[in-house]
């Protein structure tokens, strides 16, 4: 069987390993681990919607955040009850006022206005390269944030935003991470997948072999903010209430740490640095609160987690660029497996 093939049964090996996750770990775990478990999944959702861009077509965004809180915000506003709706936001247009959208409508429209805001956002921005895209789409979140904070007859401006059903589930979110699985890694293994190396790895060589470049940067552009904007809707409906300061630089840094750490050129890469970084963050926290080691009590350390994530950060760049996993997957051997197999009937008469 083909690499692609292989990868489609990893992956699906693990969709149905996660689903048991999610539908047993209610029963057995507390309730902490759940949210713990919750996090690192929809984490891993935004941080491989991230990674089709900054990992697989060479265009380091520094602005998915922007598409996330985006869909936090189309998603809350779509599905809030209308009664709430009318005494939270008395100023919405008419037509908003009338509906309340269930939460998987909702997320569905999130993600998809998103892609479409995407479209609009990518198509100047995916010309340039380098540096220049990187700022750029610096500046398209602070764009966002500053639309938030002054939109408040749709927003609420820089008050709370409160009011957002609390839907997400580790079901749902395990869900959501499947299917974010399934699709980047059918789309990463496949003659389009790998025309975004090829982006990725020489822009001109590329354009000289026929490949658009700027086609291929802005379909993987969308399909990322796609999944940003769906996984800002889970935020949205895991939180109930939120701020435009909810999705500005501290999440951005949170990501890329996770994304580089890991490593930016492989989906399970991506996965490995949230996890470490997630877990990482949990026990900071508690250092943060303080705790006491016998009679020794130390004190609150707050800012920890920050602190020692940027030094993380730092340290990854400079000694393993690649993080992690690098360009690498986890198969478990099968791929070579099969390529074992495929030689072995090449050789037969």
């Amino acid at each position: 069987m083909s690499r692609e093939v292989w990868i489609t049964l990893v992956v699906l090996v693990v969709l149905v390993a996660g689903a048991a996750v999610a539908f047993g770990a209610p029963h057995v775990l507390s309730d902490y681990f759940v949210r713990i478990i919750l996090l690192i999944a929809l984490n891993a959702i935004l941080v491989l919607a991230l990674s089709l861009s900054n990992g697989f077509t060479g265009v380091f965004s520094l602005g998915h955040v922007g598409f996330i809180g985006a869909g936090a915000y189309i998603s809350g506003i779509l599905s809030i009850p209308v009664q709430q709706k009318m005494a939270l936001l008395p100023h919405l247009p008419t037509f908003l006022h009338a509906f309340s959208l269930p939460f998987l409508p909702a997320t569905l429209m999130a993600g998809l206005l998103t892609a479409l805001l995407a479209v609009v956002v990518g198509y100047p921005l995916m010309r340039l390269s380098g540096y220049f895209v990187s700022v750029a789409t610096m500046g398209f979140l602070i764009i966002v944030n500053v639309v938030l904070i002054n939109a408040s007859d749709f927003t609420r401006g820089a008050r709370t935003f409160t009011g957002v059903p609390l839907e997400t589930t580790l079901p749902w979110v395990m869900g959501w991470l499947a299917i974010t699985v399934f699709v980047l890694a059918r789309l990463v293994y496949s003659p389009f997948g790998r025309a975004m190396k090829a982006v990725r790895d020489d822009t001109i060589a590329a354009s000289a072999v026929g490949i658009g470049v700027l086609r291929t940067r802005l379909i993987a552009f969308v399909i990322g903010a796609f999944f940003s904007g769906v996984g800002g809707s889970l935020y949205a409906h895991y939180l109930g209430s939120f701020s435009p300061n909810t999705f500005y630089f501290a999440l951005t840094m949170s990501l890329i740490t996770m994304l580089v750490l890991g490593g930016m050129g492989s989906l399970t890469g991506a996965v490995v640095g949230v996890i470490c970084v997630s877990l990482l963050s949990e026990v900071l926290r508690s250092v943060e609160r303080g705790f006491t080691i016998g009679d020794f009590a130390v004190p609150a350390l707050f800012g920890a987690s920050q602190i020692v994530l940027g030094f993380i950060f730092i340290l990854v760049m400079i000694f393993r660029p690649k993080g992690i996993m690098g360009d690498r997957e986890l198969t478990f051997g099968l791929t070579q497996r099969s390529a074992t197999v495929n030689q072995t009937e090449e050789r037969k008469p």
